[in-house]
């Protein structure tokens, strides 16, 4: 299982999962297309940053604790956004839950 559990004091502030065999209330897992998810990334997304390449995190539907890191092939520049077309093939690698 692949599952990374932050915080401090006794107090979670972060949970990173990354095991397809955990899904979301809604149904979303490892491995869901953006497409199946969001339309555009503008209004839901942001660029975030990861160690292996480019990442986008989106904000999901109706909550404020969870987010969905999605990656797939960028050739553009770091710190661009790709295109609504370049991410509708893109996957989940992560989803976040923030406190």
């Amino acid at each position: 299982m692949a599952l990374t559990i932050n915080g401090d004091n006794g107090a979670i502030s972060r949970i990173d999962v990354r095991d397809a065999d955990i899904k979301t209330a809604s149904g979303v897992k490892i491995g869901t297309p953006f497409s199946d998810l969001y339309s555009k990334a503008f209004g839901n997304c942001q660029k975030g940053s990861h160690d292996n390449g480019a990442v986008v995190e989106c904000q999901a539907e109706g909550s404020q604790h969870i987010s969905y890191a999605f990656t797939g092939h960028w050739s553009g520049p770091d710190e661009l956004m790709p295109s609504d077309d370049t991410l509708k093939n893109w996957k989940v690698s992560k989803i976040i839950w923030r406190r």
